[in-house]
């Protein structure tokens, strides 16, 4: 379907477009495109701009991303669907790995997903049917299971549409994680080392902006960075820019 970019919501539907698309591919599950409504609707509250509290997130993700000694990009259907030129491009920039980790898993879609990926630049990537896995104490969902030269080692993931227990487990084991979720209040949000709540869609490429702008930064002013990053403030700061949106209409 094409969508006239001047339809006053382009962006809005090219994205569900592209889930569409990525759902008759084998690449999103249909479990996924429910999802996406439900990151809309917060969407909306925001006024669909990402909020200034999301800015100072994500400054300090890529503080971590950045000194982590081993950075995971953990990769699903929707992500994939979305954004795969820019997760690339912020793989490269930092660098990180890509592990596709999915919560309704099967190799087919593993395979194509790697596949996307690699069509879009990545050189590696990992956890399809990887032959040496970790599981992670606390998920009850396949997402347990990880690629032990992926996420199974790194010390900073960043885990965009998140489930929360999993979010929860990687905390658990010691893991700093970086969650981009749209509604402030979740288990994920609420688990991770930082969350930036913002639409993937602008998330990533702001990510691999702010990542070229910091990398010449040095380790102890990135260290200055994250450790100055209050997660639960922050949110408390989204949930009244949301507030603040809100009232305007009102």
């Amino acid at each position: 379907m094409r969508i006239s970019p001047n339809h006053p919501r382009f962006r809005s539907l090219e994205t569900r477009e592209r889930l569409v698309r990525g759902f008759r591919s084998g690449i999103v599950a249909p479990q996924g495109l429910i999802a996406h409504g439900r990151g809309e609707a917060f969407d909306y509250l925001f006024g669909e701009i990402t909020p200034k509290s999301s800015r100072v997130a994500t400054r300090a993700a890529v503080a971590l991303l950045l000194n982590a000694k081993t950075p995971v990009l953990s990769i699903n259907g929707n992500t994939a669907a979305l954004v795969p030129r820019d997760i690339v491009k912020l793989a490269r920039s930092v660098p990180a790995g890509l592990e596709v980790n999915l919560f309704h898993r099967n190799l087919a879609r593993e395979r194509r997903i790697a596949s996307l990926l690699k069509h879009n630049g990545a050189s590696q990537v990992l956890g399809v049917n990887a032959t040496s896995r970790l599981r992670i104490p606390g998920v009850a969902s396949l997402r347990r299971s990880v690629d032990a030269k992926g996420i199974g080692d790194a010390d900073v993931v960043l885990v965009p549409l998140e489930d929360g227990d999993r979010a929860e487990a990687l905390r658990k084991a010691g893991k700093m994680v970086i969650a981009i979720d749209l509604n402030p209040m979740s288990r994920t949000s609420r688990a991770a080392t930082v969350t930036i709540v913002d639409n993937i869609i602008r998330a990533i490429p702001e990510l691999v902006r702010i990542t070229l702008r910091m990398k010449p930064l040095s380790k102890s002013r990135l260290d200055a960075i994250a450790s100055s990053f209050d997660n639960e403030r922050n949110l408390t700061s989204a949930m009244k820019d949301m507030i603040r949106y809100m009232r305007g209409w009102a």
